[in-house]
């Protein structure tokens, strides 16, 4: 949201005014899982160095027990267990508030969407398990069929961010949704089928308490400390039932709904603000507290929260006490002729893609084309590919599954499958972009349809646009003229218009009455001036002078566009403008726009950076996309 008008803006940084308020859109998941991708890998690295150098003060270290105890009851685990089951759920339950979020306000909130990534997932899942048996048939190693089935999410979307670039970025929205799905499942086998000495009356508990956490999820109770006591406890009562405990994180995320911040909403935490600064109580600084805290969904706070610690910390660490196998010429010569290591070093390399592609080409065949990828066919194997990574929950189940030289061995397959996915990946791009650009822009962007977030469609004959009015790329701004930002923005757009002479740009009306005094009077008079022909005059002028919107401002800017001051000032003060920017704010509402400026490309909503480049990167993107489905 922009600032009061009362406060000087802060330095143009290029990025609206949701980012800079709300920092786990996708883009922000994405770009924690980019930086913790190199931290993750050193970790790795390190658990190798040191297993190498030292075996004996490897074990020592992570087979340290850790005793929890009040009174005469307590738990008692090793450093590890503590680690793999304890600190693991928290990233988990991060990779679940994801989740939830694209269900709430990403793609999947057109619920046939889902259809297509749950296939890509089982698919994904099925292939590997079916080659890793394939390999250990009648074997006694057949047991850890597991350890070849599930993708990291953060090793893979943090390489698929290092190696594939130029893949869309809707590649990677696509893969977190099947990650999500590969996860859950393999929870559901961890708790199942590697869950030994079963207690029923603990576990009974652990689900009457996740049916006490879901209830008062859907009823909305906002008590972040009545969760994490029914959370902290239903964590102890699965570890003293036999099941992993991990399972319970991702129900805890996905049971966390999003919701975009409601403009009412915020406007009430403005009001609550304001009250503050007039009489700075301390009950009135709670209030505020309160008002602001609000305003953002649960999913949203949680993940600013929980994300960076769970990217930079907890999955590093993870490695460190998992990835550590002594590496001998003999050792490896012998892992490498293993069932173990080749059903999952094959299993994840080849299986992994062939059952991503295979499962969403059998539902984009059965659905008659009517469900497809989002992204094109390249795109989804250089996905693929990348899915191979099974780090994280590959090492948990191995660690369930195997022991000693076996263990051993399944750590080398999973090792070795990560380093051939992330190779497999890049040959992927390298070879799509050796294409012609037609077929390879038809390759990584697809011709399915894109899902539209606008919810009032732009109307040439009532929107105020500038430039062609056919053009293939439609930029809209929801914008305020007292909004500093929206401000800043204007001459990115006037060089936008300027380089791109097929880009259509709509503004349309969104005045935050709540902080700035004068920006619903100064859109009245820019659709007092539309009214005699001189919109984008007036627009400029406004937008130029946004410390000058008084209503003597505006008759000056009148006068000094050569409107006729009578007619203007009658349509000033009738508010002959208002029912047009009610309408506009309405749109907006349906939208979920909260703040200025706010973009849309063809209908898709722009998240992140609006400096010139970024938004050039856009348009072509958008025009790319129109090219190939236009070529249909």
């Amino acid at each position: 949201m922009s600032t009061a008008d009362t406060v000087a803006p802060a330095p143009f940084s290029g990025r609206t005014a949701w980012v800079r308020n709300l920092e786990t859109p996708l883009r922000s998941f994405l770009r924690t899982e980019t930086g913790s991708a190199a931290f993750l890998l050193a970790a790795a690295i390190a658990a190798l160095v040191w297993v190498n150098l030292d075996a004996s003060s490897y074990e020592r270290v992570w087979h340290t027990t850790l005793t929890i105890r009040i009174g005469g009851t307590g738990i008692s685990h090793d450093l590890r267990y503590w680690l793999n089951s304890g600190l693991m759920t928290l990233f988990f339950f991060v990779v679940g508030l994801e989740a939830r979020r694209e269900f709430d306000m990403g793609e999947l909130r057109d619920r046939r969407r889902l259809t297509l990534p749950v296939a890509a997932g089982v698919g994904g899942m099925v292939v590997p398990v079916a080659i890793f048996l394939a390999f250990n048939a009648g074997k006694g190693t057949a047991h850890g069929w597991g350890v070849a089935m599930s993708t990291d999410t953060a090793f893979a979307l943090g390489m698929l961010a290092l190696v594939g670039k130029r893949f869309p970025q809707r590649l990677r929205a696509f893969m977190l949704t099947v990650s999500v799905v590969d996860d859950l499942l393999a929870l559901l086998v961890i708790a199942t089928v590697y869950t030994t000495g079963l207690h029923v009356v603990p576990l009974l508990v652990a689900v009457g308490l996740l049916a006490a956490i879901t209830v008062a999820a859907y009823a909305r109770i906002a008590r972040g400390f009545l969760y994490a006591v029914l959370g902290v406890t239903a964590w102890i009562a699965l570890t003293k039932s036999g099941v992993d405990p991990i399972v319970l994180g991702l129900a805890m995320g996905l049971l966390t709904y999003a919701t975009p911040a409601a403009r009412g909403d915020l406007e009430r935490a403005s009001d609550l603000f304001r009250l503050f600064r007039e009489q700075p109580t301390p009950e009135l600084a709670r209030e505020a507290r309160i008002g602001l805290k609000t305003a953002i969904s649960p999913n949203d706070r949680l993940q600013q929260l929980y994300h960076p610690w769970t990217s930079y910390a907890i999955v590093p660490l993870f490695a460190l006490a998992n990835a550590g196998v002594a590496v001998s010429t003999g050792f490896l010569g012998h892992a490498f002729a293993s069932p173990i290591t080749l059903g999952v070093l094959i299993g994840y390399v080849a299986g992994k893609p062939a059952g991503i592609l295979g499962g969403s080409w059998v539902v984009t065949k059965i659905s008659r084309g009517r469900l497809r990828p989002p992204i094109g066919w390249a795109s989804l194997g250089g996905g693929g590919a990348i899915a191979g990574i099974g780090f994280t929950v590959s090492l948990l189940i191995a660690t369930l599954a195997f022991h000693g030289q076996q263990l051993a061995e399944a750590k080398v397959g999973v090792l070795s499958a990560a380093l051939c996915a992330s190779v497999a990946t890049w040959l992927v791009f390298r070879v799509t972009a050796l294409l012609p650009r037609r077929l390879r822009l038809r390759a990584l962007i697809g011709t399915g349809e894109p899902l539209i977030d606008l919810a009032v469609p732009v109307d040439p004959k009532r929107d105020h646009f500038r430039g062609p009015v056919d053009a293939p790329v439609t930029l809209l701004e929801y914008g305020d003229f007292e909004c500093p930002y929206c401000g800043q923005a204007e001459s990115v757009i006037r060089e936008l218009l300027r380089d791109f002479g097929d880009v259509r740009y709509v503004w349309r009306h969104l005045p935050l009455n709540d902080v700035h005094a004068n920006a619903q009077v100064a859109a009245e008079a820019a659709e007092a001036a539309a009214e005699q022909g001189a919109f984008w005059e007036m627009y400029e002028l406004l937008l130029t002078h946004q410390d000058a919107l008084a209503p003597a401002d505006l008759m000056g800017y009148a006068e000094q566009l050569g409107l006729d001051r009578e007619r203007f000032d009658h349509d000033l003060e009738d508010h002959v403008g208002a029912a047009r920017i009610a309408e506009d704010v309405d749109g907006a509402d349906l939208s979920s726009v909260s703040g200025t400026p706010t973009f849309f490309v063809n209908g898709r909503r722009h998240y992140g950076a609006y400096d010139i480049e970024t938004l050039k990167q856009v348009v072509r993107g958008a025009r790319a996309r129109v090219a190939v489905v236009s070529s249909r």
